[in-house]
């Protein structure tokens, strides 16, 4: 006959306080305005810096509270990418945001989410407007980006076709749906500029990398203001500790690739023929050097203009 198992000891009941931000609570299901008619509001949350300490600490057993502070502590994780802690905290976000911005945001495919449907329930009739000054050219050097503005006087026509298009789409829809289309069907023809709706919850890891790359200058400027706001009036609050560690280590660094340092490595040592026969290996240059078409080169000649680095690529610092 086996034995039985052996049943462990009754763990003593421990009377635990939840977590509370009390500047985050003052802030809970207020809905703070983005571009005309957009809108986050923070409608729940779990954790804070304390959060992020306590799971560092299991990790690290008793006593290590006289060794790191908390803020210490944080700053530590962030910097070394000891990212787990940061995962014990989470918040859930109420969206308004136009659909072409909600594609881009859905990408980030590491967050819960709860998108208002429009085959239950009629579309929000709001729809994002563009104002007279704000249309911007295509960039010439980022197939995806932008980069600088139309005239005011131009910009007014393609204002006032937009109004146009947008109240003749949602006539076209309100239409259908009084002739009893199924919603479904009915809002196929609605403009990407259409408001939607969503619950998001996200834990701050998570979270930090969406803001990580949608605050970036980069990113398309409507999903911007929606990151901007999210991360300086809203996470900044929750967990400020990992917040400024996060703009420290992530947002305000700087990151060298192995062949940003070897070139710099060179052009500090002032061995021109070093550095021109690192920048014809990695194709930045040709033997002649003529300048070949590189993202790479471009994105180390903006880190040499912050470091204050000569740029040996441009007229009068030939490294030849």
């Amino acid at each position: 006959m086996s034995e039985e198992p052996e049943v462990p000891e009754q763990i003593e009941a421990q009377h635990l306080d939840r977590p509370t931000v009390p500047e985050l609570d003052e802030i809970l299901g207020v809905p703070f305005k983005v571009l005309d008619d957009g809108f986050v509001r923070v409608v729940d949350y779990m954790g804070s810096d304390h959060s992020i300490v306590q799971a560092a600490r299991v990790s690290y057993g008793a006593g290590t509270r006289q060794i790191h502070q908390d803020r210490g502590l944080i700053r530590y994780l962030m910097r070394h990418q000891h990212t787990t802690p940061f995962e014990m905290c989470d918040i859930k976000f109420h969206l308004r945001v136009p659909m072409d911005c909600w594609r881009q945001w859905i990408r980030h495919r590491t967050a819960s989410v709860n998108e208002y449907s429009t085959r239950y329930s009629l579309a929000i009739d709001a729809a994002q407007t563009t104002p007279p000054d704000a249309w911007r050219f295509q960039a010439q050097g980022n197939r995806q980006g932008s980069g600088g503005f139309v005239d005011e006087a131009q910009g007014a026509r393609f204002t006032e076709r937009e109004r146009e298009l947008q109240e003749a789409a949602r006539a076209r829809y309100e239409e259908r749906i009084e002739a009893g289309i199924a919603r479904e069907q009915a809002r196929k023809d609605l403009p990407l500029s259409t408001y939607t709706e969503a619950y998001w919850k996200v834990n701050l890891l998570n979270l930090l990398r969406f803001l990580l790359l949608r605050m970036d200058d980069h990113a398309q400027w409507e999903i911007r203001q929606y990151a901007h706001l999210i991360g300086y009036q809203i996470v900044s609050v929750w967990c400020p500790l990992a917040w400024q560690a996060f703009l420290d280590y992530s947002v305000n660094a700087m990151q060298l690739t192995h062949l940003d340092w070897e070139i710099i490595r060179a052009i500090q040592k002032g061995d021109d023929t070093k550095v021109k026969s690192l920048l014809v290996k990695y194709r930045f240059i040709s033997k002649s050097g003529a300048l070949r078409r590189s993202r790479e080169r471009d994105e180390l000649e903006a880190k040499l203009e912050q470091l204050n680095i000569p740029v040996p690529w441009r007229s009068g610092d030939d490294p030849a």
